[in-house]
């Protein structure tokens, strides 16, 4: 991968809700009181699946020349795009730099059944993802985690870009929408949690336990903090790999649950660089020997990318995987690449999984030639789940 280049991932306070954890105590909620305790993996609140119902999606408007060099407006298109296919089965939320909200309320114009409402909210780049909150639940409550994001601890790397609006959105979109804010222990990004909505999480050591996110903490001490910001009793790791791509090998480029017991994992395709190869060999050997947080042994199905020399667009740092999709109301929507065969098999695939939904494809080459995806480029609001009785 050519590290040269800063392509892809190159507080304001609202009273309590920006404040951190202990500063909080008699505040929250009471089903978040089980989430601050020490140990409450079997908390009120959990990180849910992500294919529970949602009120709607976040996204954010690309923002900046020097991350994407020439290709802002094409980016922008793709992003709008997106915006559109989504807006089809929910409401759809973009922020936007206040300079740049009537160029993308313009571009994401076009009517579909839902909204795409544009908000005036201070961001750097696109992937809300990682920049923006993690939702947790729990019967009649919700609120969202605050992961602390550090520009995926590359200040002084090559990969370093701005990240100061971005580090702020998460607490600011909460307030917008009155959604209690919880600060996590570890520093991270949505696109390093991946969930079952039932106790297991699958994330890398490589994004995790690194001293670029978390210095000094090993990876037993990361472990407990993802329990109880997440409500989390099990986690399932894989090694990923350091220091190759900017997230250091976030697991939604990896491996995704399908349902409880049920895991995709990407395989790269013809022409992929090795060392991605060997990563794709040691997560599969750790994940047929895993059980869930529940003592189920995991059923994957491989999910294989494109051809390298098939895709549109394929420089070294594109990503072509189609594990990076993302799940809505009635729908996936996923990446093609224009290697018919593989576009043709990852549909197939992604129906078998997904019997339920309609599964949408979408051409994004200008996101993917940065590094990202549409999992990337989009964080799930949660609906809240009844109250108990």
């Amino acid at each position: 991968m050519d590290t040269s280049r800063t392509t892809r991932r190159r507080l304001l306070q609202f009273g309590a809700a920006a404040l951190p954890l202990a500063a909080l105590g008699s505040a929250l909620p009471a089903a978040a009181h089980a989430v601050l305790a020490p140990g409450s993996g079997s908390a009120a609140l959990r990180m849910p699946e992500e294919s529970e119902r949602h009120l709607r999606t976040y996204m954010a408007w690309p923002a900046l020349t020097a991350v994407w060099e020439g290709r802002l407006d094409a980016v922008r298109g793709d992003i709008a795009d997106i915006a559109y296919e989504i807006s089809r089965f929910e409401p759809v939320v973009m922020l936007a730099r206040p300079g740049q909200a009537a160029d993308a309320r313009y571009r994401c114009g076009r009517g579909a059944r839902h909204a795409i409402d544009v908000i005036e909210i201070a961001n750097d780049d696109l992937w809300i993802r990682d920049f923006g909150p993690t939702f947790v639940v729990g019967p009649g409550a919700i609120a969202g985690v605050d992961t602390n994001f550090n520009g995926w601890g590359k200040t002084g790397t090559t990969y370093a870009q701005p990240f100061a609006n971005d580090a702020a959105a998460a607490g600011i979109l909460l307030g917008e929408y009155g959604v209690r804010r919880i600060r996590a222990g570890f520093v991270g990004e949505g696109g390093s949690l991946e969930t079952d909505g039932e106790g297991t999480l699958l994330a890398t050591v490589s994004s995790l336990v690194n001293p670029n996110r978390n210095p000094g903490m090993n990876q037993e001490q990361v472990e407990q903090e993802l329990k109880t910001a997440l409500g989390i009793d099990k986690v399932v790791w894989v090694p990923g790999l350091a220091g190759q791509d900017i997230t250091d090998c976030h697991i939604d480029c990896l491996a995704r649950f399908t349902a409880p017991g049920r895991v995709i994992l990407d395989k790269p395709g013809v022409g992929a660089d090795r060392k991605w190869v060997a990563v794709h060999e040691e997560t599969r050997r750790i994940l047929e020997s895993a059980t869930d947080a529940r003592g189920r042994r995991l059923a994957i199905t491989e999910l294989p990318g494109p051809d390298r020399a098939r895709i549109r667009g394929k420089g070294p740092e594109f990503l072509s995987s189609y594990t990076n999709y993302y799940t809505v109301n009635g729908a996936v929507l996923a990446p093609q690449f224009g290697d018919g065969h593989a576009d043709g098999l990852a549909y197939a695939i992604l129906q078998a999984a997904y019997p339920d939904r309609q599964v949408v494809q979408i051409a994004i080459d200008n996101v993917a030639a940065g590094g990202g995806g549409i999992h990337c480029a989009t964080q799930s609001h949660p609906a809240v789940p009844p109250a108990l009785r």
